[in-house]
């Protein structure tokens, strides 16, 4: 079971929401952070890297000598990777989006192999070596994070393959195509809500864009309980059951769970009663998980 914890906005709280619930599994699992353009899940559960490599995108490059202008390769490029000036082919490789039409489409062989960095993959392991890890980090620089996250995936896959288990995504914020290409490899998505205003507003947004996905949803409040925002937590509430989401946990807002938070820790290991909530909440996705595949089958 994969499970993409995503949300509709940064600093929600789904890393510290999945590093906990990794803390609390008791099963094989894979902790995987594909945030990788601001990656931080490291931060909670450091890890020892045992292997890295940099990540590579196919991009085109350009032999003058064979090319004759025709413009095949310039009109097949949604992206205006390829362009012509005065008659002549131009090829910016950082706006390539490495779809491989180009390639297709010269009959000349002008358009030649190339490659540019996305960025690295780090895999190793995190609590004491009893949680596999996989990490993408995009280069500084680099503009385009979906195909280095294709790439996380395959080498999740790969994994998997080695060694079943479970799987926990630590999800790009927002509902970009970061954030997709993440949710539509995942089995299940559960959303953090941030019952603020503006919070509730990208929560709402974030369930209206992955239901396309056809993924179970459910979702669980992070800081509910918070003084003077007793709104705001209905608000959620109430969403979730006008649209039949489900709502697993409701998280609450504590000092002690902030300066928890801001210190690196886990606020699974805060106390007995929060470590009982991550166990409740990693009891509920599986009884959601189950719910559904049953539904699904009957």
């Amino acid at each position: 079971m994969k499970i993409a914890i995503a949300s509709g906005k940064g600093g929600a709280g789904k890393t510290s929401v999945a590093a906990s619930l990794a803390r609390v599994w008791d099963a094989p699992l894979i902790a995987v952070d594909t945030d990788a353009e601001a990656p931080n899940l490291h931060l909670f559960l450091p890890p020892a890297i045992e292997k890295s490599c940099v990540s590579w995108l196919r991009v085109p490059g350009l032999d003058r000598e064979k090319c004759v202008s025709c413009g095949k390769c310039r009109d097949i490029c949604t992206y205006k990777a390829i362009a012509s000036f005065a008659g002549k082919i131009s090829i910016f490789q950082d706006m390539c989006h490495g779809c491989g039409g180009c390639f297709a489409v010269c009959h000349t062989g002008a358009i030649t192999e190339d490659r540019r960095e996305l960025g690295r993959l780090e895999s190793g392991t995190v609590l004491e070596g009893s949680v596999r890890f996989l990490m993408g980090r995009t280069r500084i620089g680099e503009s385009m994070t979906p195909p280095l996250l294709r790439q996380e995936h395959k080498a999740l896959d790969e994994m998997l393959e080695a060694a079943p288990a479970d799987a926990l995504l630590d999800s790009p914020p927002g509902v970009s195509c970061p954030a997709v290409t993440v949710t539509r490899d995942a089995d299940m998505i559960l959303l953090v809500a941030d019952p603020t205003p503006f919070g509730f507003h990208d929560f709402k947004l974030a369930h209206q864009a992955f239901l396309p996905l056809s993924k179970p949803v459910c979702a669980v409040i992070n800081r509910a309980g918070a003084e003077g925002n007793e709104a705001g937590d209905e608000a959620v509430r109430a969403y979730c059951r006008e649209n039949g989401l489900p709502l697993l946990a409701e998280l609450p807002f504590e000092r002690a769970a902030a300066e928890q938070y801001a210190s690196g820790r886990l606020l699974a290991d805060l106390s007995p009663e929060w470590r009982e909530r991550f166990t409740a909440l990693r009891d509920a996705l599986r009884a959601e998980y189950a719910r559904v595949k049953e539904a699904d089958h009957a």
